[in-house]
């Protein structure tokens, strides 16, 4: 009955991906086969480029390679180019509306270029695995009716499937929250470097090299794509997308207005850091305000019990001998 039942939950599950599978996007497919047509025809003409001219070929260089694969260990040649195989064939088979949706996950944790779409998505279905075996652990341990079973090991394949999304998350709002308490201090500073003479991208610089937090990471990644060819407006509100935080999408547009009309960039920085330091006053405020409510548990749950018990305690004891 527990095989019967995980067989079920697998099927349906495998019938909403194959599902999904099959109202992905045409669009997308027709992208992939132009690209592999390109790559097809790059492929094709540097092979005859090394048929008209071949290539040289140095023993040592060979002799070099068989070394370094010598050297390499089992897992290195054998177990991570087959699950790199696999998460390869993985990702051609998942639909574009999850692919983007792990894009923004990884976008809006700022590990651009550190987390890959494949490995996210491995992590992913290896929680989903456990989830469904956890599950069925449990229906081993307990005598359940066939369809609790059901209910049982889809539950596990939920929570599974929840999990890696529910870090993320919490990752997310962390790094939130790390943004908005450097952001008032960084201001300051970025204020103080132009009224000092520095142009924005000058005092930016200088921050970045002395400062090392979070925001200022974010600032000079918005400093790379900036020297890479892209234009500042966009790499500002590049940043603002990857922060997603509102105090900073409220200074990317104001610097951006100020740059467009051509406005003192001093006053509009000093500006923002007395709106933010106010920002920052308001929302301490508000979270020392909501502190007699969040203790009210922990005194109920703990504080309370011991203290009814230091005194009443020997009343009662003394009660019940006069009552003996």
């Amino acid at each position: 009955m527990i095989l019967i039942s995980a067989a079920i939950s697998v099927a349906v599950c495998a019938f909403f991906v194959v599902y999904i599978i099959r109202i992905k996007q045409t669009d997308q497919a027709k992208v992939h086969k132009k690209i592999d047509l390109m790559i097809a025809q790059a492929e094709a003409e540097r092979a005859e480029e090394e048929k008209r001219n071949p290539p040289k070929v140095v023993t040592t260089i060979k002799i070099a390679d068989q070394k370094d694969f010598d050297d390499m260990t089992f897992s290195e040649r054998v177990i991570q180019p087959m699950i790199a195989k696999v998460i390869k064939t993985l990702h051609q088979f998942t639909p574009s509306a999850i692919v983007i949706m792990l894009e923004d996950y990884i976008f809006r944790a700022g590990k651009n270029g550190v987390w890959s779409i494949q490995s996210l998505g491995a992590a992913w279905v290896t929680s989903i695995i456990i989830g469904i075996l956890g599950a069925v652990f449990v229906i081993q341990k307990t005598n359940l009716f066939f369809t609790q079973q059901i209910v049982v090991v889809l539950a596990g394949a939920l929570l599974g499937g929840i999990f890696p999304f529910a870090v993320l998350n919490s990752k997310i709002n962390q790094r939130k929250k790390q943004l908005k308490k450097e952001l008032p201090e960084f201001l300051d500073l970025l204020c103080v470097s132009v009224r000092a003479g520095l142009s924005f991208d000058g005092a930016v610089s200088k921050i970045v090299a002395r400062m090392k937090c979070t925001l200022t990471d974010e600032f000079k990644h918005m400093q790379d794509d900036i020297r890479f060819g892209m234009t500042k407006q966009y790499a500002l509100t590049q940043l603002a997308k990857r922060c997603d935080v509102e105090a900073i999408y409220l200074f990317t547009t104001s610097i951006i207005q100020a740059e467009k009309l051509g406005t003192n960039m001093s006053q509009t920085l000093r500006v923002q850091a007395d709106n933010m330091r106010e920002r920052h006053r308001q929302f301490v405020k508000a979270e020392a305000m909501k502190a007699p409510v969040k203790i009210i548990f922990p005194m109920v749950l703990f504080i309370f019990p011991s203290v009814f018990v230091v005194l009443l305690f020997p009343a009662i004891i003394s009660l019940m001998k006069n009552l003996g």
